[in-house]
């Protein structure tokens, strides 16, 4: 029995003492970063790390408000007021073409996968309304909904990973299920009627504008993400408008994965997920990264969505983007909201 004990406090005193030296070199190897020769290191860790929702305060414990607002300051989007011009885009489905079409990207720190859909009054959002603490796993969501294929949505509660309610405007089927105006640079990402791509502004709206816009703007299916630039957030919505590229200060933003949207010419749908956070050893895709991608398959319109720990893919059965998170590398986390395919 001594001896029992005796191996299992060795081997506690060896896995403290490991944990120990992996934190202290961790300690190093981040204030070398921060402090080290390199300037580009140190921009893309703390644009990188502010886009994160669980990590974000180790930028503050490593450098100080202000160096913080200075990278960011430095290391954004531009503005771009311009709206979506709904006339650009032909809706007129071509019956011909495959409903969904997969195809593999990369880039330099990343890889990821296009989903083309074909007819866009295919995709809905599927939710988890009435909210409760807990959402569900993207393959859950899709399977519910009797769906095909799906993606992760907009921006939401995620403490402790329990996805349980969004932020912003929630339509699902022309029903407004939800609208939580308390952040700010909120926009609604989604589809009207016509089944074209929206991307819309809902800074300074409170909840009876918002309404009156939904309605106007006849919105069918859509959730919201948020456009941020500081030292507490760094979200950016907009990436190509009316066959415009977004310009970048900088790097435009950090490395994480993504999730994105889009729409072409012939009313076809592009929606793409990245890896990111080490994950196949990759660091992520920039906002840089996004408008490339898309700009190649041709979008017209194109906007960011919730990405890092949330960004997934789903089709047929089974995952082909996963979270970044060991737990869930063959799952999701869980989540309020869905854009989904419907083949039916």
């Amino acid at each position: 029995m001594k001896k029992a004990l005796s191996v299992t406090g060795k081997i506690a005193a060896f896995l403290g003492v490991t944990v120990g030296m992996i934190l202290v070199a961790l300690i190093l190897t981040i204030t070398l970063i921060c402090h080290g020769p390199s300037e580009s290191a140190k921009e893309l860790f703390a644009t990188t790390i502010l886009e994160t929702g669980q990590l974000k305060f180790l930028a503050n414990v490593f450098l100080s408000k202000e160096e913080l607002q200075e990278i960011v300051d430095k290391n954004s989007l531009q503005d771009m007021d311009a709206e979506v011009d709904t006339d650009l885009i032909n809706t007129e489905v071509n019956k011909e073409k495959e409903l969904i079409e997969i195809k593999k990207v990369s880039g330099n720190n990343f890889e990821g996968t296009m989903m083309i859909v074909n007819d866009p009054s295919k995709i809905s959002l599927a939710t988890t309304y009435p909210w409760s603490e807990y959402g569900k796993e993207l393959g859950v969501l899709v399977d519910d909904a009797g769906a095909i294929a799906g993606v992760n949505g907009g921006i939401y509660y995620s403490s402790g990973n329990k996805g349980g309610r969004p932020y912003g405007v929630t339509v699902s089927n022309g029903e407004v299920q939800d609208i939580s105006l308390g952040l700010s640079g909120l926009y609604l990402i989604g589809f009207d009627e016509n089944n074209l791509l929206r991307i819309i502004n809902l800074e300074g709206m409170n909840k009876a504008a918002v309404e009156k816009m939904l309605k106007e703007e006849k919105i069918r299916d859509a959730i919201s993400f948020q456009e941020e630039a500081s030292d507490k957030n760094n979200h950016f919505v907009k990436l190509i408008i009316n066959g415009e590229k977004r310009e970048l200060n900088g790097m435009g933003s950090g490395a994480n994965p993504r999730t994105a949207i889009g729409q072409r010419k012939d009313g076809s749908v592009l929606i793409l997920v990245t890896d990111g956070r080490g994950k196949n050893g990759h660091l992520g895709a920039t906002a840089s990264d996004l408008i490339e991608i898309m700009a190649e398959y041709g979008a017209v319109n194109a906007a960011n969505l919730d990405g890092g720990s949330s960004s997934s893919m789903y089709y047929n059965k089974e995952y082909l983007m996963t979270s970044v998170t060991f737990y869930y590398s063959n799952s999701s986390w869980r989540l309020p909201t869905a854009f989904v395919v419907k083949d039916n």
